[in-house]
Parts: structure tokens; sequence; C-alpha cells
């Protein structure tokens, strides 16, 4: 369904006097794609993956997480194709091809709500993330410092943001966004060779943990959650490929899918150690952020932390960049309120003032994934886009491109309401034995 005024935009791309005037300048190379998209999928969400594996054991969390990286690579691959999949036009937002599919005020209310929850959300987490690495880290190198609360530790991660996040737009964070993935694929390596160096606690047990039958079963639908946390890169693919230049003879899409196919790959070499060897050094004792478990070599451990914080860093901006832009946009268009400082300084530092409220007064990391990876993750990366093909494609009924599409649509669903519900179960449970902002 096409709205007529949809239908009647100007449709071309381009030239060079309007490509000034856009709010991201289409100046990207390819390789922007890579580093941009390892930043927003490989986050907080590797640390916790040998935690799935413990509630999830060998075979069903090996299983889920393979399952997981062929879905969401699959449903790339869909988000490349849509940024132009009317000659002509490109979707530079995922709530604009919801509102192209399902018209201008259904569309925003499928899609705008569920990219927000991802986004808001990931830069809840990386709050939580960064504040406790930076404890950690200093911990490490300085156990004779007077300990600070973690509360505390979270502040000063989230104030470095309130300067950061009065850069422009994306690309202008693309040197800090670089740097992330390049910590991330570091930390990642470092975290999977230190349970390789550290070797199988003594009497190392893979059984599931003993808890009452219904913690198990929240505990195990939480897992579910954190691994789709991992994968999160579709809420921002149509921003990231927004960067990229385009024409007729050189569609976007080539250089964009070029771009996520080395994603993916630095992805799964990132993921898949992590999670196995973790889980085979620690078993059901593995905490919810391998680096914490983890004691020796500190040397080694402190830096990992310490590349967490600068991966999380970026991965903030990489995730808040699009939802300044949203609310900038339409406070221009809808208020008259003129670009500019002011206006950057007015919605970023409420922005980042919200995210680090929420970050300290709920630092359960675990239990946020699982939460956050269900209710939001899981829509945008597993099976929004493939209604979203059923819809503008409309394959023939029962052909492999239709059976494909509604395969990963069952998966989808399930995880979002499993995980949605054993996160927030979780997360009631971990509160009532709190003490906060301690």
């Amino acid at each position: 369904m096409v709205s007529s005024t949809l239908a009647e935009e100007k449709v071309g791309y381009p030239d060079e006097e309007e490509e000034e005037e856009e709010a991201v300048p289409r100046r990207a190379k390819w390789w922007y794609s890579t580093f941009h998209t390892v930043t927003a999928m490989v986050g907080a969400g590797v640390l916790s993956l040998p935690y799935a594996m413990a509630h999830l054991g060998w075979g069903p969390g090996t299983f889920f997480m393979g399952i997981s990286w062929c879905i969401t690579l699959y449903t790339m691959w869909l988000m490349v194709q849509f940024h132009e999949i009317v000659p002509g036009r490109r979707f530079d937002r995922y709530h604009e091809l919801g509102q192209y599919a399902f018209g201008p005020k259904l569309g925003l209310w499928i899609v705008l709500p569920q990219q927000l929850i991802v986004q808001v959300g990931c830069d809840i987490v990386y709050m939580v993330t960064g504040g406790k690495c930076l404890k950690k880290f200093v911990d490490i190198v300085c156990p004779t410092c007077t300990p600070l609360r973690q509360t505390h530790w979270i502040c000063i991660f989230g104030s470095l943001h309130f300067f950061l996040a009065q850069l422009p737009n994306i690309n202008s964070v693309s040197a800090v966004s670089l740097a992330a993935a390049v910590m991330s694929l570091s930390y990642s390596t470092i975290s999977w060779a230190a349970c390789l160096n550290h070797g199988a606690v003594p009497d190392v047990s893979y059984a599931y943990r003993k808890t009452s039958p219904e913690d198990t079963m929240f505990r195990v639908f939480n897992a579910l959650g954190q691994i789709s946390f991992a994968y999160a890169g579709q809420a921002v693919a149509l921003e990231i490929q927004a960067t990229i230049p385009s024409t007729p003879e050189k569609p976007s899409k080539i250089p964009m899918w070029r771009g996520a196919v080395l994603a993916y790959f630095i992805t799964a070499i990132c993921y898949f150690p992590t999670a196995m060897v973790g889980y085979w050094a620690f078993g059901q004792d593995v905490d919810d952020n391998v680096l914490i478990t983890l004691r020796r070599p500190g040397w080694l451990i402190a830096a990992a932390n310490l590349m967490v914080v600068v991966h999380v860093i970026g991965s903030y901006q990489v995730y808040a960049m699009p939802v300044f832009d949203m609310i900038e946009t339409n406070l221009v268009k809808r208020y008259g309120i003129p670009k500019g400082l002011p206006l950057r300084l007015l919605v970023r530092t409420t922005y980042v003032g919200l995210t680090l409220f929420v970050g300290v007064t709920f630092p359960f990391f675990g239990d946020l994934l699982g939460f956050f990876g269900g209710f939001g993750f899981a829509p945008t990366s597993y099976f929004l886009p493939c209604i979203l093909w059923l819809v503008l494609k409309k394959p023939s009924r029962f052909s492999r491109s239709w059976l494909i599409n509604w395969g990963c649509i069952v998966v989808g669903v399930f995880v979002m309401f499993a995980s949605t519900i054993g996160g927030l179960r979780n997360i009631i449970t971990d509160a009532s034995t709190y003490t906060f902002y301690s």
C-alpha cells in the first residue's frame, strides 16, 4: 500500500546542490559500512554469549547462535535491497520504508517504536557496560585506590557522551566508529584467548543450573534474548547505507552489501569462539559478562575492559545519531526551530541524560540484554524485514522466497515473546534484591 503523498514525492537521484543540503552527506566508501555495522553489532552482547550458552547448553545454544547468524545475514541482505527498492528513490530511514509499505500512519507505528527500542535500549545497555568495564579496569590496575560505587563509574562514562553527542552526524563519528570496530575484534579475541589460556575450571559443569523449573524456563527465554541482542545491525542499516553515494550505474546496494558481508564475517569470528570457549572454560558458573569472570592475566583483562569502554563509546554514538536526527528533524518541521548548536544542546543533552539515568537505576546487564533483545531486536532483525519483503515484493505462495521469509517470521516471533517475558521477569526478580544506586 503506497499513499498518494509518498507516491507524489520527487523521484530521482540528488544532484550536487541537493546533496549539500542533506543531513548526512553521501560520501562514504564501502568499508565505512563494514566498521559501522561491526560497531553496531559486536558490542556488549558478545560478552554475555557464554552466559547464554550456560542456560541453553551445548546443543541448543550452538544451534540458536548459528540459526540467528544465518537469519540476520539474510535479513541484512533484504535491508540492503530495500534502500532503493523504488527506482530513483532512497529510503534513508527504517520508518520511511515502513511508511511506504504500510502507509504513512500505520507504517510509522509499526516500525518506529521497534527501531527506537533497539537504539535507545542499546544506548542504555552501553551506559551500564561502559561503567562496569571502567570500574573493572581501575580495580585491576589500581587495587589500592579508593573504590568508587558502580553508579559513579556509569556516570563518569556517561558524562563523555554529553560532549560526543554534539558532533553533527554519523559521518562525523567515523573515526570513533572505526576505533570501536577494531576494539570489538580485539577484546573479543582477548576474551576467548584468555579463557583458552585459563583452561577449564576444576570440576567444571555443563549441566543446567539447579533452580526451580519456572526459573530455569525464564532464564532460557532470557538467554534467547541475549543472543538476539547480539544481532542488531538492521536497525541502523538504512542510515548507514544512506551515507554511501549512489548512481543508476553504481547503486549503493553493491558497496553496502560488500561491507555488510565482511562485517558478518568479522562478527562470526568474534561471537562463536567467545561463546564456545568461554562456556567451555567456566561452564554453568560463568558470569553474564565473561570479562568479569576472568581474573588473570591481570594486565590483559584490564586491557580488554578498556577496549570494551572504547568500543561502547563508539557504539553509543552510532545508535544515538539516527535518534538525534529524527528528533531534531521533527522539531524543525513541526515547530520551525532553527537547526544549529542550541537545538543540538537541548535534544542531545536531554537524551544522554535520560539514558544515563535509566542505566544507573537498572544496571542489570544480562537481564537488560534479554529484555531489549526480545522486545526490540527480534522484530527489527529477525522478522520485520521479512514482512516488508512479503508486502513489497509479493513472492508467490510456497515459493522458496515465501517459505524462507515465513520461516524467519515464525522463529523471530517466538524469540520476541519468549525473551521479552524472560527478560522482564528477571529484571523484576533481580530488582527485588538489589540496592538501587549502590
